[in-house]
């Protein structure tokens, strides 16, 4: 179900104070990258990845091709990093609390 623009503001919103957890370096979007990407979506649902000065391929390029790979949405793509969300309904949630990304 794709998001409303209310929605993806609110997730580029909580984004603006995440730190990137997934790194593009020079070998590109290898499958390595793409696992760990699928990792961190699985725990944080919203992620940041940084594309290193080295890397082969534009930051949106590589959000669109890491999106579809893991089933994810591009947030925004600013510069070098991207955002990408995709949410986790196997992740537990008590009302109240902070969404994963904030832990």
């Amino acid at each position: 179900m794709p998001l409303s623009g209310k929605d993806r503001a609110s997730l580029r919103a909580e984004a603006h104070h995440l730190t990137p957890l997934v790194h593009v370096g020079q070998y590109g979007l290898s499958p390595t990258v793409v696992q760990s990407l699928d990792d961190a979506l699985r725990t944080h649902e919203l992620v940041k990845v940084q594309l290193g000065r080295n890397a082969d391929v534009t930051a949106k390029d590589a959000a669109g091709e890491l999106a579809a790979a893991t089933g994810a949405t591009v947030i925004q793509v600013i510069g070098k990093t991207a955002t990408l969300y995709r949410e986790n309904p196997e992740l537990p949630r008590k009302r109240g609390d902070p969404p994963p990304w904030r832990t």
